[in-house]
Formats: C-alpha cells, sequence, structure tokens
C-alpha cells in the first residue's frame, strides 16, 4: 500500500501508468479523477486494460509501446507518474529515469516500485542461495535456460545504485521511500524486504 499522501489531489491531473496496463491501478486513478494514459509493452496487458475500462466505463489513453525507447509524449505532459515494479524486464533503467524527468511536468511527481535485487538469488522455496547478482540471463546461458524452463520471462535485477541513483543523476529529487516485503514466503516470514517505493519529484 502506497501512502494516499504521496499522491497528492488527483481531480483532473494527467497520469501515465507507465507498463502498468492490465486494468489494476488506472481504474482506481481515473475513479479519482485523473486522466489516464497507459503505456505498455504486452498486447495482452493493453487489451486486459481496455476491457476493463470498457466493462467499467471509464475513458484511458491505451498505448502499446516500449519504455526503454524515447516516450511518444511530449516534454512537460504529465503531473504524476505511476510506475510499478516492472522494470525488472528491461536490462537498462537509466534511460527510463531520464524520460520520465522529460515528459514530467515541474513539480511533477513520480511514484516506483522496485525489486532490490534478493529475489533473484534465492530458489523457489527461498530457503537456498542458488543465484548470483547481478541476474542477468542475456549474459548467462544456464540462467536464460532456466528462466525459459521455469516460465520466469527474462527479467534482470537492478541494484539500488540504479535505481536510486539513476533517478538523482537524472534529476530527480527523492521525497520518501519504505522498504516492503514478498507479502508471502519465507523472506516475508522473516520479515526480510524485497522492494522498496519511492516518491520522487521533477524540481
Amino acid at each position: 500500500m502506497v501512502p494516499r499522501e504521496w499522491f497528492g489531489g488527483l481531480t483532473g491531473k494527467r497520469l501515465l501508468g507507465l507498463a502498468s496496463g492490465g486494468g489494476q491501478q488506472i481504474p482506481v486513478f481515473t475513479a479519482l479523477g485523473a486522466k489516464c494514459t497507459v503505456l505498455d509493452y504486452s498486447p495482452k496487458q493493453c487489451e486486459s486494460e481496455r476491457m476493463v475500462a470498457e466493462r467499467e466505463g471509464y475513458e484511458v489513453e491505451i498505448i502499446e509501446g516500449d519504455m526503454t525507447k524515447r516516450l511518444p509524449f511530449a516534454d512537460e505532459t504529465f503531473d504524476l507518474i505511476f510506475h510499478p515494479v516492472s522494470n525488472c524486464y528491461v536490462e537498462k533503467v537509466e534511460p527510463i529515469f531520464r524520460e520520465c524527468f522529460r515528459v514530467l511536468k515541474k513539480g511533477g511527481v513520480l511514484l516506483g516500485g522496485y525489486d532490490t535485487g534478493i529475489n533473484y538469488i534465492f530458489d523457489d522455496a527461498e530457503e537456498r542461495v542458488t543465484y548470483a547478482l547481478p541476474f542477468n540471463p542475456l549474459k548467462d546461458p544456464k540462467l536464460y535456460e532456466d528462466s525459459v524452463r521455469n516460465d520466469w520471462g527474462i527479467q534482470f535485477s537492478h541494484t539500488l545504485e540504479e535505481q536510486i541513483g539513476g533517478q538523482l543523476r537524472a534529476g530527480f529529487r527523492l521525497t520518501d521511500l519504505y522498504e516492503d516485503t514478498n507479502g508471502e514466503g519465507n523472506l516475508h516470514e522473516h520479515n526480510i524486504p524485497s522492494f522498496v517505493a519511492v516518491r520522487a519529484v521533477k524540481g
């Protein structure tokens, strides 16, 4: 749960759900008065977003696109970007933060969720350290094979230096951060945080 005060008032604000398709978060933001756009690489996620919007009767702009490329928006378009834990599917994250900074208005907010990397080192039962970091299937044939066989998708670990430092280097000012666990499993039962949520502002 992201603190409500992180969002501020959403009525009339332009919001980008970055890699946030699927019809999960955008219905809530729309109900709170935001004018929402979703950009997602997955056609299935875009279709799910469209299906939920049609079913619930709200408007949303849906763009099937690649967040590793230049975003298809003018400078200073959005008041808020919501970026859930999704950069684990791209190898390089710092260009994404630079693009977020570009398309946000001055004073705009980037809300992001990030995996700290610890999830990638354990086996499925979260009992044995199995893999080393960085976790990059494109540079490790065995890891690629395991990813395909286990239907993990092609995922990448990222350090906090890449993720938090990347936002700072893009020009953002961090205003808050909190840690969270997986919500279930061995790591959760031992209160070991594996994710961080960050609120950053374009100054």
